[in-house]
C-alpha cells in the first residue's frame, strides 16, 4: 500500500505518518524545505516528489492533504481527479471564498475531513439520545501562543486560516454536529484576546449555535491553556453529563488520530467516508459564519 502525503503545512501530517508508516509505504511532497527536512529525518525511507502533480502522478492507494488553507480547493480539485480517497486534515476551508470554491467541487464519499477528536475512543463510546438533549456545551483547551511568536502566521491570519476561532472552533463544533446532526446554525459569535498579544486573531472565542430541532449549544475556545483537553457537556431533564477527551498515556489514541487513520484506511480499503460531506460542510459553515462575526485585529 502507498499512501501519498500531500503537504505537511501543519502539525497533523507528521502525527498521522507515524501511524500510517505501520500501514504503508510512504510518499511525500512539501513546498517548504525546512518542514519536508523534518519529515524525512524521521521517515528517510520516505520517497519524496517535487510537486503535487508529480506525487499524484506516482497512483498512490490514498491522499493525506494538508496544504495553507487558500491552496485547499485547487489541491483537492487535483486529488479528486485521480479518484483515490483523500483524508484532508482539518479545517478544509477558513473563509467564504475558500468554503464557495469547495462547493464547486463534486465532492463524494471518498473525502473525510474531520477533526481527529470525532474518533477518539472516550467520544465514540459515548452513547447520547439526542430527543434527550436540552442543550450541550463544548469547552476546547488548546494553547496557541506558538502563533504569537510568529509560526506559522498563515493559520493565524484569519482571512487565511481563520485564526483561533476557526482552526481550534472546529474541534468543538466538530463534536456538538457528530452528536446532534448538521441541521445547525450560528446565533453568534464573540472573541478577545486576553494574553497573548502578538496574534493576528484572538485566543479565547465563543460561538452560540442552534438546531433546527430546538436544542441550542455553545462551543468555548480557550487558546490560553497549560494543558490540551476537550470536554462536551450534555444537558438534560436528568441532569449533565461530561465526556472529556485528553491524550492519557497514549497520544496518538487518545486524542482519536489513530482512529482516524483506521478510518482512512478503511476508506483505502473501498469503504465510504464515516463522516457525509453534509456534517463536514454544515461545520464548515458555521466556522466561517463565525470568522465573519468577529472582526479582524
Amino acid at each position: 500500500m502507498r499512501i501519498a502525503l500531500a503537504g505537511l503545512a501543519t502539525s497533523h501530517p507528521y502525527t498521522d505518518a507515524r501511524t500510517l508508516a505501520r500501514h504503508a509505504e510512504l510518499l511525500v511532497w512539501e513546498q517548504d524545505a525546512e518542514r519536508l527536512r523534518r519529515f524525512t529525518d524521521e521517515h528517510p525511507g520516505a520517497k519524496v516528489a517535487a510537486g503535487l502533480a508529480e506525487l499524484l502522478a506516482t497512483e498512490p492507494d490514498g491522499v493525506v492533504l494538508t496544504v495553507p488553507n487558500p491552496q485547499a480547493p485547487d489541491a483537492l480539485r487535483a486529488v479528486l481527479e485521480t479518484g483515490a480517497p483523500v483524508f484532508m486534515n482539518k479545517p478544509a476551508a477558513a473563509t467564504r471564498a475558500q468554503l464557495d470554491a469547495l462547493d464547486r467541487l463534486e465532492i463524494t464519499d471518498r473525502v473525510l475531513s474531520s477533526s481527529v477528536l470525532r474518533f477518539a475512543p472516550a467520544f465514540t463510546a459515548a452513547r447520547i439520545d439526542p430527543a434527550e438533549v436540552l442543550s450541550v456545551r463544548a469547552t476546547v483547551r488548546h494553547d496557541v501562543g506558538l502563533w504569537a511568536t510568529g509560526y506559522n502566521p498563515w493559520q493565524d491570519t484569519p482571512g487565511e486560516g481563520g485564526g483561533t476561532m476557526v482552526t481550534m472552533g472546529i474541534h468543538g463544533v466538530e463534536l456538538l454536529v457528530a452528536l446532534l446532526g448538521p441541521a445547525v446554525r450560528l446565533a453568534g459569535a464573540a472573541g478577545s484576546v486576553r494574553h497573548y498579544e502578538g496574534l493576528r486573531s484572538e485566543d479565547t472565542g465563543v460561538m452560540a449555535l442552534r438546531w433546527d430541532s430546538g436544542v441550542t449549544g455553545t462551543v468555548e475556545i480557550i487558546g490560553v491553556s497549560d494543558s490540551e483537553a476537550y470536554t462536551v457537556t450534555v444537558h438534560t431533564r436528568q441532569g449533565s453529563r461530561d465526556i472529556v477527551i485528553d491524550s492519557g498515556d497514549d497520544v496518538l489514541k487518545g486524542l482519536g488520530y489513530e482512529g482516524t487513520v483506521e478510518a482512512f484506511l478503511a476508506m483505502v480499503g473501498g469503504a465510504p467516508s464515516p463522516v457525509p460531506w453534509a456534517q463536514t460542510r454544515a461545520i464548515l459553515g458555521v466556522l466561517v459564519d463565525a470568522r465573519e462575526a468577529v472582526p479582524a485585529r
